[in-house]
């Protein structure tokens, strides 16, 4: 709670002694001398400091009668001890705060309220730059890499359990790297009989077309969209001449001495029976049934 500090002497009087009064303790002569007069009664300097003087709270010596006394809530200092308990400000003359029986100047009250910095643990105030995650937060070049200590501050960072990386380390460390170039997979990305592609360089081997997402054909470690493969890798039926590229319609194929058929297009030369999975005669470059081959 800020408070005015109370100073000075309420309760007694000092001044110098015109009379012949004793002082009231050791009974010396206190004519022509200061004294003090403290309920009712008259007694020298040295013997108020003794017996009736406040002690410091802060010193724990006596507040004589001619020093600065500082008073709150039945406590007293002397004026040049009355302090801020963390910066040492003295505040005789300044407003104050009372906190968990310290006395604060309102800059340290106002630290002691704010939040702390998870890195350097100093309280972060009024116009500091920070930076927030999941309710913990760091002055802005408190927050740094776990790994290169490099100041992450307000970039964009990864967080893995209690620590954080900067996006080079994070690479570095944690993100797979694609099969292709060698360079780390950061976002996206895809994977292929286990092994981790960036989409963009996932792509047909001829036309570069992008895979991802896309119906595609792997030969030998070579990867071709659906067209490329057809014009350039797929074998040609030997009875339709179109490529056999075992998507959709005729994907079972029929081989047979060098040579391949689409399943609907192996059929007798005579009748055009389908002869897929069926017995059939190779004759001259051409296929027939059992019945038909009798007749040739």
């Amino acid at each position: 709670m800020a408070s005015q500090r109370h100073s000075g002497p309420s309760s007694y009087k000092v001044g110098t002694m015109s009379e012949k009064f004793d002082c009231h303790y050791c009974r010396d002569p206190l004519q022509g001398k200061k004294y003090v007069q403290k309920d009712g009664r008259h007694c020298c300097l040295k013997c108020f400091d003794k017996f009736c003087a406040n002690t410091c709270v802060e010193c724990r010596k006596p507040i004589s009668a001619d020093a600065k006394e500082v008073h709150y809530k039945n406590r007293y200092w002397h004026d040049t001890c009355f302090r801020c308990a963390k910066c040492l400000h003295p505040l005789a003359s300044e407003t104050f705060v009372s906190k968990d029986g310290k006395i604060l100047c309102n800059k340290c009250a106002t630290r002691e309220d704010s939040p702390r910095c998870k890195g350097c643990f100093k309280a972060i105030v009024a116009g500091d730059q920070n930076v927030e995650y999941k309710g913990t937060v760091w002055h802005k070049d408190c927050f740094t890499c776990s790994n290169c200590k490099q100041v992450i501050g307000t970039g964009s960072f990864f967080p893995k359990g209690e620590d954080f990386y900067c996006v080079t380390c994070h690479e570095t460390k944690f993100a797979k790297h694609c099969v292709k170039c060698n360079k780390a997979i950061t976002s996206g990305g895809i994977t292929y009989q286990d092994q981790p592609w960036h989409a963009e360089c996932f792509v047909c081997v001829t036309c570069s077309k992008k895979l991802a997402g896309q119906r595609f054909t792997a030969v030998e470690d070579q990867y071709y969209c659906v067209d490329c493969y057809k014009n350039f890798v797929a074998k040609k039926c030997a009875g339709c001449k179109n490529p056999i590229t075992g998507f959709g319609k005729g994907s079972s194929v029929v081989a047979y001495e060098g040579q391949s058929w689409h399943d609907y297009c192996f059929h007798c030369k005579k009748c055009s029976v389908n002869l897929a999975n069926k017995r059939f005669v190779f004759h001259n470059e051409q296929v027939y049934c059992p019945d038909c081959a009798k007749k040739l």
